[in-house]
């Protein structure tokens, strides 16, 4: 049986690194103020990383007093001490360093060609909540789009962005970003930005990529035809990524139409059938955005897909629904009195539920709210009273991400979409979907007051449960 030591190891090797007076290789890293002198022994080093092992051939080398001088000015002193200590002790610790020497230590350890240390850093950064990068998103996004082998901190930097685009996309530093980034961030769905304001700061990047343009100072009195040109070759590939059904038509004529030589010809026409006879865009066929929401629940690609059964008629509203969290289960409680504390009034409103032992999720949606409406309706008696709506529905989802096997009933008896009841929390339709006994979701259409598209006759007890004002 083989025993391993790799701890004593470790420790010895430290003393190597620390105490060793036998060392053949000095290191000089950094630059003016910011450089420090390293210790090493050639023969590690050339065992620990192929870089080396190529840069301290006999070819390479420099020497000194029969000492290898080596030099490394754009790795930086800290960071050159983690590498060496991961080097000599296969140790490292990144819980106290920052988030910016953090991205340049995946840097140095790619250029050093060190695969288990890259592969680590790496890892670490897309392990951390979307936040701790903000400070630091366009380094983030050099180094990940200048590390060809770093698509998951590709990945990683998109999202974060797409968390909060609108003071990514504001900032001076939007302006310098490479195209290749450019493209992914305005093809993503989830970029949560008005499409106004993507407009406007693409023509603004274009302006400043565009050799000459920037002299103008972005006055188009001053342009040439071949000014125009050359922006339109320079936004070419990124005019179909703008969701022109979500301007509004002041926007378009104001922002949109002085721009016209540089959109292609057959996009621009449709754009105007679009604002003018409302009709769909064949061109440039991508979705509305989706807009972020606060939902423990569901994924915002679902928020899409209810945004759609809501709007009928507003063409370009889609992209401008907020939902607005006023209650969820497990800060608030799961209890009809807390859902009727929380969720009173007319408003237009989102139910999510969750159900325990199960990944089923249920819905519903009140263009009216949920239960102290109004007295618009016959008042039955003191505990109990119907409400009308039109717009209602009830729907299902069998996980948070299902896109395909969604289910909606629409409320087919308007006089009675909605039943405020004392004993429920909230009620569909009487009995269609609705919360009783305080954490009890029943599912059975008895009264057929909505279609009979949800197909379940049980009842779930709630695991959580989540609602939304709508604007």
């Amino acid at each position: 049986m083989t025993s391993l030591f790799y701890s004593n190891l470790s420790k010895d090797l430290s003393l190597i690194l620390n105490n060793a007076d036998d060392y053949n290789v000095i290191i000089e890293v950094g630059e003016n103020e910011n450089k420090k002198e390293f210790r090493a022994h050639s023969v590690i080093l050339r065992a620990r990383s192929p870089y080396f092992k190529g840069a301290l051939s006999s070819c390479w080398i420099t020497k000194k007093n029969d000492m290898i001088i080596f030099n490394k000015p754009n790795i930086s002193p800290n960071i050159f001490k983690i590498i060496l200590r991961y080097i000599y002790m296969g140790e490292i610790d990144l819980s106290e360093v920052s988030c910016k020497e953090i991205l340049e230590l995946l840097i140095a350890s790619d250029e050093l060609l060190i695969e288990e240390l890259f592969n680590h850093v790496q890892d670490y950064i897309t392990e951390q909540p979307t936040d701790w990068i903000q400070g630091s998103v366009p380094l983030a996004f050099r180094t990940a789009f200048k590390l060809t082998n770093c698509k998951k901190l590709q990945n990683y930097c998109i999202e974060s962005i797409c968390e909060d685009s609108y003071s990514f996309i504001v900032s001076n530093e939007f302006l310098s970003i490479d195209k290749e980034i450019l493209y992914k961030l305005l093809e993503r769905d989830d970029l949560q930005t008005n499409e106004i304001v993507a407009w406007d700061r693409l023509i603004e990047w274009g302006i400043e990529q565009t050799p000459g343009l920037e002299d103008e100072n972005c006055d188009r009195e001053k342009w040439s035809e071949e000014d125009f040109v050359a922006l339109k070759e320079t936004l070419n590939q990124f005019i179909p990524l703008i969701r022109f059904a979500e301007i509004t038509p002041n926007e378009f004529h104001n922002k949109i139409r002085p721009y016209k030589e540089i959109i292609p010809k057959q996009i621009y026409e449709e754009i105007e059938d679009f604002y003018h006879k409302s009709i769909l865009p064949k061109m440039t066929t991508l979705p509305p955005r989706i807009r972020k929401i606060d939902s423990k629940i569901i994924k915002p690609k679902l928020v899409r897909i209810i945004v759609n059964w809501i709007n009928k008629e507003d063409l370009w509203a889609t992209s401008h629904y907020k939902f607005n969290l006023i209650y969820r289960g497990s800060i608030d409680g799961i209890s009809n009195e807390t859902f009727k504390n929380k969720c009173k009034g007319q408003m237009k409103g989102l139910v999510l539920i969750k159900v325990k032992q199960s990944n089923k999720i249920f819905g519903g949606y009140s263009s009216i709210g949920f239960h102290s409406i109004g007295n618009n309706d016959t008042n039955y008696d003191l505990y109990s009273r119907y409400y009308y709506s039109s717009d209602n529905f009830i729907f299902s989802f069998e996980n948070s991400e299902d896109t395909q096997n969604m289910k909606i009933s629409q409320v087919i008896n308007y006089d009675k979409a909605i039943y405020d009841y004392y004993g429920t929390g909230f009620d569909f339709g009487f009995n269609s979907l609705f919360m009783y006994k305080n954490q009890y979701l029943h599912v059975n259409n008895g009264d057929n007051n909505y279609e009979n598209n949800l197909n379940t006759h049980e009842i779930y007890e709630i695991e959580e449960i989540e609602t939304f004002v709508i604007h």
